[in-house]
């Protein structure tokens, strides 16, 4: 069943869930959530109810390897959030549970300071196998935040080394997060990972090697191309005292007020949202192509005889577009 199928019962139980959402109610927020993430029907309509009364909420991701402190991070950047009385969202990407496909950390232990602040809401997702350090239904569980009224929303991706990058297509502001003597900067670099941030912290920076990092990462900033554009201002950080974390909150506002001045801020979401719709319709026609496969006998034909090798792959792909799914000749690459 798809959207276009539904009762006008179901409909109107969609918009009724929305509108809860949208009045703060943390019930109907969760809710909205974990339909999207389970790709069920009434989530098409709980968007679409949703979507024209988003786009208020600042979106700040941070990323970087596992262990380097990214929910101490957050935990202590929400404690200066709710100093000046913003709402906060938290978006927690876990890695999957190989059996359950839920997800396998569960709450950030080192958010519980923050559970029953009834201005905060977090929630763990489950990557359930999708690559980039995000789960494939984060930007529609932001969304569902932003139209409840959050005015920040932190996403923390599940810190997998080079498949950073697809925070890139749902935060307005990056944070990357190293930890001293640990090689992360040189990883970073190898993994282009330096390319993703807006600000970049060395947290831990009672450690010894703290110092050595930050003058390594500076070091390699200073080699990169800069055409008179934001320049990500690299801070020191005690995320479990709390030490550098207004300096940092500073940085996110000053880097908001970059984009807004340059009438980045907008064009940055726009061709955020291109890019998350082109993927997603990308992700189920592949889904789409492998339940064919074992249904469609023309497909089953096309990939037996690329087994057997009378067929080669790129010719193959060529008459899986054209006869499987209708692209005309002239447009086969």
């Amino acid at each position: 069943m798809n959207s276009l199928a539904m009762t006008a019962e179901q409909v109107e139980q969609a918009r009724v869930l929305a509108d809860r959402a949208r009045q703060g109610d943390r019930r109907a927020v969760a809710r909205c959530i974990t339909l999207i993430e389970n790709q069920h029907p009434l989530s098409y309509e709980v968007v679409k109810h949703l979507y024209p009364h988003t786009g208020n909420a600042y979106r700040v991701g941070v990323t970087g390897p596992p262990g380097v402190g990214k929910s101490s991070l957050i935990s202590s950047l929400i404690t200066t959030c709710r100093e000046e009385d913003r709402s906060i969202g938290v978006i927690s990407v876990d890695p999957s549970s190989p059996f359950t496909q839920g997800a396998l950390l569960g709450d950030r232990i080192r958010l519980a300071d923050h559970f029953l602040d009834p201005e905060v809401f977090i929630r763990s997702m489950a990557t359930r196998g999708h690559l980039g350090g995000v789960a494939e239904t984060t930007l529609q569980a932001s969304l569902v935040l932003d139209a409840a009224g959050k005015d920040v929303i932190f996403l923390e991706t599940v810190g997998v080394g080079q498949s950073e990058v697809e925070i890139t297509t749902v935060a307005d502001t990056i944070i990357l997060s190293l930890m001293p003597g640990s090689g992360d900067s040189i990883q970073a670099l190898k993994a282009g990972v330096m390319e993703i941030p807006d600000i970049i912290v060395v947290n831990k920076m009672d450690h010894p090697a703290a110092d050595n990092m930050l003058n390594e990462v500076k070091s390699i900033l200073s080699l990169a191309q800069n055409s008179g554009g934001w320049m990500p201002p690299v801070l020191a950080t005690e995320a479990v005292r709390g030490e550098g974390i207004c300096e940092l909150w500073e940085q996110v506002g000053e880097h908001a007020a970059y984009l807004r001045d340059h009438d980045l801020l907008e064009t940055r979401r726009q061709e955020s949202l291109k890019r998350e719709v082109l993927s997603l319709a990308a992700r189920r026609l592949e889904h789409r192509m492998v339940d064919r496969a074992s249904s469609d006998p023309h497909l089953a034909d096309l990939l037996g005889r690329v087994q057997s090798r009378d067929l080669d792959p790129l010719s193959a792909v060529r008459l899986v577009l054209r006869d499987v799914f209708d692209v005309p000749e002239e447009d086969l690459r």
